[in-house]
């Protein structure tokens, strides 16, 4: 077990703290615990864990604080919270929040995300990918061509823009804001009709419907890509 991938659980409740282990541990993951922030913070530098799952309501700070401390170490972060506001999900991913859970959670979704923060977190610590997949469709980032069952689609410019970035995040979620900057600019970051039109001209040029793309809406935070 020396070898298995380490995950921090940070929470106050004993109860989730033991539910998570059980579900974890059944998955081969490593876990360790802490109940507040200061043993989070201590865990980062003692356990080095890959993946951390936190908790916003811990005893002495609040978690939303952790986030950028956390993803400083390098390790793939799963907010699992029962605040549900949106405000604090878009929040706590625009600060570097990989995957956003809110209690209560069912354990198989749980592991699920984790292993998709650490192919994310792979993804980061290996050279840029040359391409991605996302069912039938292929997006190759040099050739800047995404290609649909081998035949090639035409995007206009802000439409592969917006695509790529998904690529690139895929199995995350993108929030609008964040598309929204890094697309358009800081001045539109309101304007989410920009985003809207954009993804409804992506799917319909990848043939696709809302309900089954690749492309998933996140409501009132982002979207996802499903890549594989």
């Amino acid at each position: 077990m020396t070898d298995a991938t380490v995950v921090l659980v940070v929470d106050d409740e004993a109860s989730i703290r033991r539910l998570l282990r059980r579900a974890l541990e059944r998955q081969d993951y490593r876990v360790v615990e802490g109940v507040n922030a200061r043993e989070a913070l201590a865990s980062l530098s003692i356990d080095h864990p890959e993946v951390v799952l936190l908790d916003l309501g811990l005893p002495d700070r609040d978690g939303l604080e952790l986030v950028p401390l956390i993803k400083r170490s390098g390790a793939a972060l799963l907010v699992v919270s029962a605040r549900e506001a949106t405000d604090e999900k878009v929040a706590a991913l625009d600060l570097g929040a990989d995957d956003y859970i809110t209690k209560p959670f069912d354990t198989d979704e749980v592991t699920a995300r984790v292993r998709t923060a650490l192919r994310h977190r792979a993804r980061r610590e290996t050279p840029a990918e040359e391409a991605v997949t996302a069912g039938d469709m292929e997006i190759d980032f040099p050739k800047r061509r995404v290609s649909k069952s081998g035949i090639e689609v035409h995007l206009a410019p802000k439409e592969y823009a917006v695509l790529a970035e998904l690529a690139r995040n895929a199995g995350r979620v993108v929030t609008h804001a964040h598309l929204l900057r890094k697309i358009w600019g800081p001045a539109h970051e309101a304007d989410l009709e920009y985003l809207r039109v954009t993804i409804r001209a992506i799917r319909r040029k990848l043939g696709e419907e809302p309900q089954s793309s690749c492309i998933r809406n996140e409501p009132a935070i982002g979207y996802r890509l499903i890549s594989g």
